[in-house]
């Protein structure tokens, strides 16, 4: 029951935010395209890696451009649904989150789903299209790829919210949770073959890329049904341990008396 309330609520901000930024079509459009056009810059700096190389770390072009399009559009899922994830640590500090609990409603999907970022919509777009390029109009690794990039923005946005509800205990960790954001991208769009000890561990645990990116593009390469609930998997693991951290955390919150109006 829980579930089905949270998942009305996400589905509810989902359509006031694409209404919210339907008002300012043109402004909408210049950040979306921005996003593209700037993602497409690093199309043209592999490929012309790659006609110097032939493979790197055991990827050639192609493989390359499956983990850009996997990390590009899970990304960009996640902060189109989960926006106001960046500010959560902002919000603890300045005890701003008064208003989202006196709501009878999921404070923590209240609180990331109250916000969208435009420029996020151009990058799931350009995600999207550079998959069809790179696969062609297969409908079955497009299913699978769909899949994946709602799992790996699950993963993503989990790993943020635990970061930021350590705040709870340790202060201002909002660069921290930046620097975390940035590796999870990082590392997730370049090939695993040159990641090698410890940091391979890492990328598989603290920072999960290896299931936002590595294992799902393998599996659609080559469907493996084992590798295909180990996302699945890691991706509930991932949302049990924000929502435990956030919770926990949440009994350490101290008010900062601002209760502001909110539609």
């Amino acid at each position: 029951m829980e579930v089905k309330k949270s998942l009305k609520l996400m589905l509810y901000y989902f359509k006031f935010n694409i209404s919210s930024v339907m008002e300012y079509r043109v402004s909408f459009l210049i950040q979306s395209f921005g996003m593209i056009l700037n993602n497409t810059a690093f199309i043209f700096f592999w490929w012309i890696l790659f006609n110097n190389v032939n493979t790197i770390g055991g990827y050639g072009f192609v493989d390359v451009m499956m983990l850009w399009a996997l990390c590009s559009t899970s990304f960009g899922f996640a902060y189109v649904v989960f926006g106001n994830i960046n500010r959560i640590t902002r919000m603890i500090l300045n005890g701003e989150l008064d208003t989202y609990l006196l709501q009878p409603k999921d404070p923590l999907i209240n609180i990331i789903c109250s916000k969208t970022i435009v420029s996020a919509w151009g990058d799931t777009l350009y995600g999207i299209i550079l998959f069809f390029i790179v696969k062609g109009f297969d409908i079955k690794a497009f299913l699978l790829f769909l899949l994946f990039c709602i799992t790996g923005a699950l993963i993503f946005s989990s790993v943020l919210v635990t970061v930021h509800a350590l705040s709870f205990y340790a202060g201002n960790l909002e660069g921290v949770a930046q620097l975390t954001s940035e590796f999870l991208v990082s590392f997730g769009i370049y090939p695993e073959g040159i990641f090698e000890g410890g940091l391979k561990i890492i990328l598989y645990t603290l920072i999960p890329a290896a299931f936002t990116a590595y294992i799902p593009a393998k599996v659609i390469r080559e469907f493996n049904p084992l590798l295909f609930l180990s996302v699945i998997a890691v991706a509930l693991v991932w949302i049990f341990i924000a929502y435990t951290m956030f919770y926990k955390g949440l009994k350490k919150y101290e008010s900062g008396n601002l209760i502001i109006n909110k539609l």
